[in-house]
């Protein structure tokens, strides 16, 4: 028998399921020391960290609860997930900038054609076609050429699946890719090295410089034009590229499969959503809650404290869980129950406080599309097969969703 705490940190558990039983447990003593780090269960607790850099940093140890080699972490801390005020906010404020209204308009204009063209051709394998949707559109924010989006899809399966046998070498084919992406790719590694270190994504680097070079000799409309008129260097570009090829991709591309489980696991919720349209918006932010794509971060002290009346020293790491933060008792009524008009509190699955997720918009916009396109469908979606989950404790992942239109 294993504990509730060696559930919750083993990646195989998530092949099968979120120990949401074990979570509810961890949750009646809210900080709770796992290993070498304490972990926060609670929602107010968790909404306390993320708000308070000054106590809880992102850049003193990075984010992720497996601590950077040594040699990696100072270029880990560069990442702006990775850092504090001032400097974060300085990054922050330069792609808040990037995002135009007219660039976000033109964005949003593309979405709901690709959900609609996505979810008519449907191939059988709901998560496999609905990955192509965020790949789309951060090849439009970007300005990456469309024929070279599968690179997108093999680093983020990459970083994100490191600990999955079918993600960590992922390899999509070249067909059609740019000369750009080509001289890129002769750089990847087929060693299954750690793809958070600078040498881990070689292929990634190379080419986030040359299209952050070719950008800032050939603007054009779009975002990362936008964002090399600012006073930004190219290795700052190549950390943001890094960061957005990931966060910008995964959160959405399991979000969306992982919104589709919700109402094939809740055919009543399903039904009441097919017959009023006007519930999509808060069905949206239910299935964010209800499935929480990110299911944890990590802080790390940088002074003593204390958090729910438990001392936490100076150094130590501190990891919220925001897979049993969205579903606290005390936040929202009979938590582990889907419902798509549920208007209570706000989820925790785009953060909280200064790194509150800065596509969260174009995330929901989406959302929305995808599945305005599924409510048009002429019938129902039903479950084909069994749901293959990806293994891994960070990221909720669905790899494989088999789906037919009844």
């Amino acid at each position: 028998m294993r504990t509730d705490a060696e559930l919750i940190v083993d990646p195989d558990t998530y092949t099968s399921h979120v120990p949401h039983d074990a979570l509810t447990r961890l949750r009646e003593n809210d900080v709770v020391r796992i290993g070498d780090f304490w972990a926060v269960f609670r929602h107010a607790e968790v909404r306390t960290v993320l708000r308070s850099p000054g106590v809880f940093s992102s850049h003193r140890g990075a984010t992720q609860i497996r601590d950077p080699q040594p040699v990696d972490l100072a270029y880990v801390q560069r990442m702006m997930l990775n850092q504090d005020p001032p400097e974060h906010t300085r990054l922050r404020r330069m792609l808040t900038q990037a995002f135009t209204p007219r660039a976000v308009a033109r964005l949003e204009d593309g979405i709901p054609a690709n959900a609609r063209r996505i979810v008519a051709n449907l191939s059988g394998d709901f998560a496999a076609d609905v990955a192509d949707l965020p790949l789309l559109t951060l090849a439009d924010v970007f300005g990456v050429p469309r024929q070279d989006r599968a690179l997108l899809y093999d680093w983020s399966n990459r970083v994100i699946g490191f600990e999955d046998a079918e993600y960590a070498l992922s390899s999509s084919s070249t067909d059609g890719m740019t000369d750009m992406a080509l001289e890129a790719l002769e750089l990847r590694p087929d060693d299954g090295r750690d793809p958070r270190a600078r040498d881990g994504m070689p292929d990634l680097y190379a080419y986030a410089h040359a299209l952050g070079s070719y950008k800032r000799e050939h603007p054009s409309d779009d975002v990362l034009s936008n964002l090399m008129r600012e006073d930004i260097s190219l290795e700052e570009f190549e950390n943001l590229f890094w960061l957005f090829s990931v966060a910008g991709n995964e959160t959405l591309r399991n979000g969306i499969p992982g919104g589709m489980i919700a109402l094939l696991e809740h055919p009543d919720q399903y039904a009441r959503l097919r017959a009023d349209r006007s519930l999509l918006p808060t069905a949206v932010e239910e299935m964010l809650r209800w499935w929480t794509p990110v299911m944890h971060f990590r802080r790390t002290a940088v002074q003593d404290t204390t958090l729910s009346g438990v001392p936490i020293a100076a150094g130590e790491k501190v990891v919220v869980w925001f897979s049993s933060a969205n579903r606290d008792e005390r936040v929202y009524t009979d938590p582990h129950r889907f419902d798509v008009g549920r208007r209570e509190a706000d989820h925790l699955s785009f953060g909280h406080g200064p790194h509150f997720c800065l596509g969260a918009h174009l995330a929901r916009t989406q959302l929305r599309a995808v599945f305005e396109a599924v409510l048009d469908l002429p019938g129902v979606l039903e479950p084909d097969g069994e749901v293959v989950r990806l293994r891994s404790n960070f990221q909720n992942g669905v790899k494989h969703l088999p789906v037919r239109l009844a």
